[in-house]
């Protein structure tokens, strides 16, 4: 069974915390004896003045003008100030080395979550899309920013948790000295402060996983209104985001505050219970007093003693619920880090430098769940530096084939071949090493164009950058714009049009020059003149190499090498453009109702 103080929280959480933490076991070790001997001036602090009350005041009261202690004599005056020096120095002593072990720990905290913030950041970014299709980009972005924070609080509570029970216990041992009974009776307390932490244990933990939802629900929320503003502004909708956002705000405020009244509640409780026990401390201890077992000064130590013993022990209850919530996060975090890529890397996974472009779907059958299956049975051959067109009504899994070929998904059956290998037999890096990508919104990073060019090939010259921007013809508007290369594009590019956006990316996948292009309706977002001018530059782009290309406008691919029609489970044809409209099938009613023929 778990220690009381870490309640019903599984053991696996708190291993996996101080995982991350052990890189940090040195500068650990000096805080913990820095805390140890700031605990020692700690439990000094209430000896000068018991001294003064016990040894000095009396003697004082009935005129001695010196007092005698352990050999040595003192003035009376010279004494008390002594004694009162000592109490600055102790107090000076124990502070500042708390604030240094405070510094350590906070600086250990601090590293460990930069660990495990960057480690859940980059996992996120190594999962399949399966994974981020089923949930929510801001609920991961809020286990990043928000949840993570959880380790360092894990942190905090146990160094606090080890501090407190050496202050704890060394106060016991000292109040057990000046009297056994008051010793007893300061801890008679502490079944029943358990026993209040177990109640409120599981209610708490589940209250605090409602507001980590919740407060996800809310930033979700607030991402989604605020990243659609202009189509919110457009249809005049701000009134229904603005209820919408208080709606998921009320749904969390109303979880804090049930959290905050249960906290309330059991705060009440425990201090109900330490009211009652100190003052059955002070009534038995004044009886002390009063029949010689116990001196004034010493009752005025054991009454300062009991607060240094039940301050850490009140906190160490509202630490265990603490903990609760913290546990609440980071298993959240932990969730993420525990869930199996779908599309791993082989142990034995292939590298590849440069390949010919060679790709087969053989066999080929994919579905996002048993039950939905998109593709079924797809054999299709593409030679090397061969264009392919795949097209085909809404939903015949155009796209998703595609997605197979940089491996976004794997296959439930059959397999993609790049070059005679089995796509899951080569390394994900090397592989998609090999692909360029120009998708129907071209996505941009909030940064400079020129970056934006790069993001492929990070260490690309100047010149090399500016060749590929005069390839995609963006050259002339990029140097048009105020900064040039070195302009800012805004948030996903806004400041750009959408045929700049456009031409960007087919920048982008001229320098990173992989042999592998895969279009995605990559001109169904433009005017047709605009089209016409993209399509001649990606014409150049297609040039010499594997080329897939979905889209819905079959004038766009009509002339291509191989067209092959996607339908319903899987190919329903293939064949260049004029024969395929000669079979009279499916393309040509395509065609036919792209008023493209008769």
């Amino acid at each position: 069974m778990a220690h009381p103080l870490l309640l019903a929280t599984p053991m696996s959480i708190y291993r996996r915390v101080l995982a991350y933490y052990r890189p940090f076991l040195a500068p650990t070790i000096l805080a913990t004896i820095l805390s140890l001997v700031s605990i020692g001036f700690n439990l000094l602090k209430p000896w000068p003045f018991a001294r003064i009350v016990d040894d000095v005041l009396p003697p004082a009261m009935k005129g001695a003008q010196t007092i005698e202690w352990r050999g040595a004599t003192f003035p009376v005056g010279q004494a008390i100030l002594y004694l009162c020096v000592a109490l600055v120095v102790f107090h000076l002593l124990g502070g500042l080395l708390n604030l240094l072990t405070s510094m350590i720990y906070v600086k250990v905290g601090l590293r460990a979550l930069l660990r495990l913030r960057t480690e859940l950041y980059a996992y996120l970014h190594s999962l399949p899309l399966k994974f981020h299709d089923t949930r929510r980009s801001s609920d991961s972005t809020f286990r990043v920013a928000y949840d993570s924070q959880s380790i360092q609080g894990f942190y905090s509570k146990a160094t606090f948790i080890f501090s407190a029970t050496i202050t704890i216990g060394s106060t016991f041992l000292i109040i057990w000295r000046l009297d056994p009974m008051l010793a007893l009776l300061s801890l008679s307390i502490v079944p029943f402060m358990v026993a209040a932490i177990y109640f409120y244990a599981k209610r708490i933990r589940t209250e605090s996983t409602d507001i980590q939802e919740r407060e996800s629900a809310v930033l979700t929320q607030a991402q989604e209104g605020l990243s659609s503003i202009k189509m919110v502004q457009a249809f005049g909708r701000e009134e229904h985001e603005i209820e919408q956002f208080h709606w998921h705000a009320k749904g969390s405020l109303e979880a804090n505050l049930r959290l905050t009244g249960t906290s309330m509640k059991s705060s009440l409780i425990v201090g109900t219970l330490m009211a009652v026990s100190t003052a059955a401390i002070f009534l038995v201890g004044s009886q002390h007093v009063l029949e010689g077992r116990l001196s004034l000064g010493s009752l005025i130590a054991i009454s300062t003693y009991v607060v240094m013993l039940y301050s850490p022990l009140e906190a160490l209850t509202h630490l265990a619920w603490a903990l609760e919530g913290a546990a609440a996060a980071a298993q959240r975090c932990f969730e993420v880090l525990e869930r199996a890529d779908d599309v791993p890397d082989a142990p034995d996974a292939i590298t590849i430098d440069r390949c010919t472009g060679e790709i087969v779907f053989e066999n080929v059958s994919f579905g996002y769940t048993p039950e939905r299956m998109i593709l079924g049975g797809v054999n299709v051959r593409v030679a090397p530096g061969q264009t392919v067109a795949f097209v085909g009504g809404t939903g015949a899994g155009k796209s998703t084939l595609l997605s197979l070929v940089p491996r976004f998904y794997d296959p439930n059956v059959g397999r993609v071949l790049l070059d005679g290998h089995d796509l899951r037999a080569l390394s994900k890096k090397s592989l998609r090493n090999q692909i360029s990508i120009v998708l129907q919104d071209t996505l941009l990073f909030s940064t400079t164009v020129r970056e934006n060019i790069a993001y492929g090939r990070p260490g690309a010259t100047e010149e090399e950058i500016v060749e590929a921007a005069q390839r995609a013809q963006a050259h002339d508007f990029i140097t048009a714009m105020h900064d040039g290369y070195s302009s800012q594009v805004g948030e996903r590019g806004n400041h750009l049009s959408v045929g700049q956006r456009q031409r960007i990316g087919i920048a982008r996948a001229f320098l990173k020059n992989a042999p592998i292009l895969l279009l995605d309706e990559p001109t169904s977002a433009l005017d047709p003149t605009t089209e016409a001018s993209i399509m001649r530059t990606m014409e150049e782009l297609m040039r010499g190499r594997t080329t897939l290309i979905i889209t819905h406008r079959i004038a766009t691919v009509h002339g291509v090498e191989k067209i092959v029609v996607l339908g319903p489970g899987g190919v329903v044809e293939e064949g260049t453009g004029s024969d395929l409209v000669a079979r009279g099938g499916t393309y040509a009613k395509l065609y036919r109702s792209a008023n493209l023929g008769s």
